[in-house]
This record gives structure tokens, C-alpha cells and sequence, in this order.
């Protein structure tokens, strides 16, 4: 394992071995029927200015068209989180699993679209040749993880949902607006991890 890779994992225990008040987890007030189980890949490519793995879906999705998003999608029966991670970022962007360092897993986050995420956080090295499944993924790019995880940079907006005022973070980085789900993970993450220590380690 890599020196960043040992340093997040410390990190990852110690952060979540605490409690943390005031994480974005919960908006299944708004979700209408059964929750359905899913995880992403919250991948940290391994740069000396480390960054995540992105992608926008693609417009003609019927579930978030045309949002940023980390890979991933829902459980199979017999998966565990972390399996669906991996399988989801192999489909999405042919990252083959034997190429990710698994931190580990963080805050469950209660979509407002039904769905009870699991983010995997991990590590992958910079010279993967990311292959783009067009039918899942319209593009992916990188956000450095200073940036995101800078609460100078998290702008709170609201919006009507479902006939109720919704609150959400909403991150632009260069031309990609990350936000809802996605943006909330990075705001979790970003507290559970003391990213400045480690980036001065």
C-alpha cells in the first residue's frame, strides 16, 4: 500500500470511531415506497494533489440524468457493499477491482429517491486506463480533494421536493456542478477525515 493509502486509512479509523453531529445522511422523508440498497466508489486517485473519481450520467438516464456522481448503483442479492462498489466501477469505467485499495466504508446516506447508499472509500493509482461505459457514463473527470472537501466551497441551496423545501449542498468545480447525494457524501467525508493533517504529513 502507498504512503497516502496507509495515511487514509488511519485516518478513515479514527475519524469513524467518533461521533461526528451534524452529518447530511437522511432525506428519506422525501423518498416515496421501499428503500432500495446501493453503493458507490468514493475512489482517491493517487496524485501528489489527490483527487477524486468522477462521472456525469448520461442525459437519457431515467434515475438523476446528466448528474455528477461517484460509480456505483445497487446491491445484487449476496453482494456486500464493498462487492458493489467494485463491480459497479468495473461496469461504469472498467476499473478492475484487483486495481483498488479499499479504505473502507462510511456514513450510510437515505436518498430522497428511495435508495440507502453505502459509500466505499478507496484508493486507485493515476495511470488506470479509464474506459467509460457510454450507456452509463457521459464523462468522467477528477476534482482535487482539497478542493471539494474546503467548506469555503460548499454553497447550501434549497428547492422545492415532492411539495416540501429540500436543503442541499451544491460544490462547483471548473465546469462540473457537484451536487445532492453526491456533493453530501463529500461533505461527510470531508469531516470524518482531517484531510489538512494528513496533507501535511
Amino acid at each position: 500500500m502507498s504512503a497516502l493509502g496507509e495515511r487514509l486509512r488511519d485516518l478513515h479509523a479514527a475519524g469513524h470511531a467518533v461521533d461526528v453531529p451534524g452529518l447530511r445522511t437522511d432525506d428519506s422523508r422525501f423518498a416515496p415506497g421501499e428503500a432500495r440498497d446501493a453503493a458507490v466508489l468514493a475512489a482517491i486517485v493517487d496524485r501528489p494533489r489527490p483527487s477524486f473519481l468522477l462521472t456525469h450520467r448520461p442525459s437519457n438516464m431515467r434515475a438523476h440524468p446528466g448528474q455528477v456522481a461517484f460509480p456505483g448503483g445497487k446491491i445484487d442479492p449476496g453482494e456486500t457493499p464493498v462487492e458493489a462498489a467494485l463491480r459497479e466501477a468495473w461496469e461504469e469505467l472498467a476499473i478492475p477491482p484487483e486495481a483498488v485499495t479499499v479504505i473502507g466504508q462510511s456514513d450510510v446516506y437515505r436518498t430522497g429517491t428511495g435508495y440507502v447508499i453505502t459509500p466505499v472509500l478507496a484508493l486507485v493509482p493515476p495511470d488506470l486506463p479509464i474506459r467509460p461505459n457510454p450507456s452509463e457514463v457521459a464523462q468522467w473527470f477528477e476534482a482535487p480533494v482539497d478542493f471539494v472537501f474546503d467548506t469555503v466551497n460548499h454553497v447550501v441551496r434549497s428547492a422545492d421536493w415532492n411539495g416540501m423545501r429540500r436543503e442541499y449542498l451544491d460544490i462547483q468545480w471548473q465546469e462540473h456542478r457537484i451536487w445532492g447525494v453526491t456533493a453530501a457524501i463529500i461533505a461527510n467525508l470531508s469531516r470524518r477525515l482531517d484531510w489538512a493533517r494528513l496533507a501535511d504529513a
